[in-house]
């Protein structure tokens, strides 16, 4: 009878033995936090200077322009890029962004950046603008543009007016676009999403054109 007592012990701590190194030899399982792939559509951080914010709230206030949301082109930075925003000054945030071309300055192909504010100069015109009434033009679908400044205020007989053109990408390139005759031109898709914050607003919205350096 001892005998067998001696056997179940010794069996019983060789089987817990056996179970003690497999525990420790077995792989544990490992988890990986994954973090989503960024979406083709995703928008890339951007926010004005408080200056410009301020600034623009200034413009707003005074003109009784909608005080929510507000167009800004930053053309400081490179045509591939989205330049074009759609900014809530409420929430303080990015809402949209796009690409849109700059004027070529009656050249061929502008090199760097040239702006003007002359009849007949092709150049994009810094400074901010109201915009207006929608129109079906030679490009489809425009947006008068009223310039607010003495460098922009020549804009109604420039015809320099929001509209789009195929020229301009949905999204980001790795290469310069199209440049225009003076326009803010930007993407059909884009201008489809412009159209529905423009014809939606009950107040003029101001578009703000500027470099940021």
């Amino acid at each position: 009878m001892n005998k067998i007592i001696v056997a179940l012990g010794i069996l019983l701590l060789a089987c817990g033995f056996y179970y003690y190194k497999s525990a420790i030899s077995r792989p544990q399982a490992i988890h990986y936090s994954e973090t989503p792939e960024p979406s083709s559509g995703a928008i890339v951080p951007y926010k004005p200077t408080a200056v410009r914010l301020a600034s623009i709230k200034k413009i707003i206030a005074e003109r009784h322009y909608n005080s929510t949301v507000v167009f800004i082109a930053d053309m400081q930075l490179p045509s591939s890029k989205n330049r074009f925003f759609v900014y809530d000054l409420k929430k303080d945030s990015l809402i949209g962004a796009g690409l849109v071309a700059h004027g070529r300055c009656g050249e061929k192909w502008l090199e760097g950046r040239r702006y003007s504010n002359n009849p007949g100069g092709m150049c994009t015109s810094l400074g901010n603008y109201k915009i207006g009434k929608p129109y079906y033009g030679r490009f489809g679908l425009a947006y008068t543009l009223y310039g607010m400044d003495s460098t922009n205020n020549n804009a109604l007989e420039r015809h320099v007016v929001l509209h789009a053109y195929e020229c301009v990408p949905e999204t980001e390139v790795a290469y310069e676009i199209c440049q225009s005759d003076g326009c803010p031109m930007v993407s059909r898709g884009f201008l489809k999403k412009l159209q529905k914050i423009i014809d939606t607003s009950k107040d003029p919205i101001l578009l703000s054109v500027y470099e940021s350096r």
